[in-house]
């Protein structure tokens, strides 16, 4: 296909329309920063370009009292920038930071980085450990689901990823983030791993570790979670889950050339999330 028309979104029904109308023949752009690329090395060759950059309604951060909303067009930047990504959320807030340069943070949205798919995308387990549903707009309705199913079940050429919501941390409860990669802040991500921890008592009461590049899609790690409730966080907790998450990757990752690397970086950024998170219940326990 060669591109014939390129339209420039002025609201997301209009979107929606054009997605309905184009089907396969037709790609949406935002910050660009995957699609330009793509196109440059003729990976895709759609008839239609359909650029959202300029929708309003995309391009907001909600606070909904008990959840937070983010459009599909809400820049790294802007979760940099946002007062609500600190504290108890200030794991999410690393992970963005930590996306490319200055300008690629500038322009790369978080709705792009879940529907381009990648294994590495930095923002990803951060919301997978915070229990995120994306919202998928179509001429059929809204179609809600969880971010880590979303990968077996991704967005359709008729859908526009409208915003991923999560309920609001309590004052319990804290997100971290980690990330291994091969250099610093432009490194495509090795490893990244993210941990939701919920405290009670001196104990863990719930966790959520996702974990990313780890697997063909972002993932939960069971195993690492099923341990860690109900244990005090600490050094030695910690160990243990290293060794939990290393004889799921013995599993999972079988043959791979890349797996004696990954076990031995696991255990560095597993352990700084881990201890983020053990910091943070100390505080909780003071």
């Amino acid at each position: 296909m060669t591109l014939k028309e390129v339209y420039n979104g002025k609201e997301v029904n209009e979107v929606v329309e054009l997605l309905h109308k184009y089907g396969s023949r037709a790609k949406v752009i935002s910050g660009g920063t995957d699609v330009v690329i793509a196109l440059r090395n003729e990976k895709i060759s759609p008839e239609v370009l359909i650029d959202i950059s300029k929708i309003d309604e995309l391009k907001k951060i909600e606070d909904r009292g008990d959840h937070i909303v983010i459009g599909g067009g809400v820049t790294f930047t802007q979760i940099v920038e946002s007062d609500l990504f600190l504290g108890n959320l200030l794991g999410l807030h690393k992970a963005c930071k930590m996306v490319g340069s200055p300008q690629i943070r500038n322009m790369g949205t978080i709705g792009g980085n879940i529907a381009n798919g990648s294994a590495a995308a930095d923002s990803v387990p951060p919301l997978i450990a915070l229990d995120a549903v994306v919202s998928l707009l179509s001429q059929n309705g809204v179609r809600k689901i969880g971010l880590e199913a979303y990968y077996h079940d991704p967005i359709k050429e008729n859908e526009l990823l409208t915003e991923v919501s999560f309920a609001k941390p309590k004052e319990n409860e804290v997100l971290t983030f980690s990330k291994l990669g091969l250099r610093k802040a432009l490194a495509i991500s090795r490893l990244t791993l993210s941990s939701f921890v919920e405290f009670e008592g001196g104990k863990v009461k719930s966790v959520r570790v996702a974990s990313g590049a780890l697997a063909k899609f972002p993932m939960r790690e069971v195993e690492v979670e099923n341990y860690l409730t109900g244990k005090v966080l600490d050094e030695e907790s910690v160990e243990v889950a290293i060794e939990k998450l290393k004889d799921s990757m013995d599993i999972r990752l079988k043959g791979r050339s890349t797996l004696p690397y990954k076990r031995v970086a696991i255990s560095t950024i597993l352990r700084e999330a881990l201890e983020e998170a053990m910091k943070f219940g100390e505080e909780v326990r003071a």
